[in-house]
């Protein structure tokens, strides 16, 4: 089974392509994204690896946290499941009775 992993204190340089070549050290790697801000497009820090395996998740977050990377010493972890907690969205509510 497969096993997200977060990636966390990246430098800004630091591409899909240098997250993949970093994690296939420690197993095979189905996806590397790191995550971009929507309007600048510039990296926001942190990115996704998707391992083959929980072996291979483990070993590679054993052996890269704290590691540094391009300058900066990253954080690497199991990723959370994404709650949709998040508001509702936007910060309008529409009072009605304001007028």
């Amino acid at each position: 089974m497969s096993k997200k992993i977060f990636v966390g204190n990246l430098s800004f340089e630091v591409t899909d392509f240098d997250l993949e070549d970093l994690f296939k050290q420690h197993g095979e790697v189905l996806s590397a994204k790191v995550i971009l801000d929507r309007d600048t497009s510039r990296s926001r820090g942190f990115g996704f690896v998707e391992m083959s395996s929980d072996s291979s998740a483990q070993s590679s977050i054993d052996a890269l946290n704290g590691t540094e990377v391009k300058g900066r010493a990253i954080n690497v972890s199991i990723a959370k499941e994404r709650t949709d907690d998040r508001g509702s969205g936007g910060g309008f509510r529409g009072n009605k009775n304001r007028y």
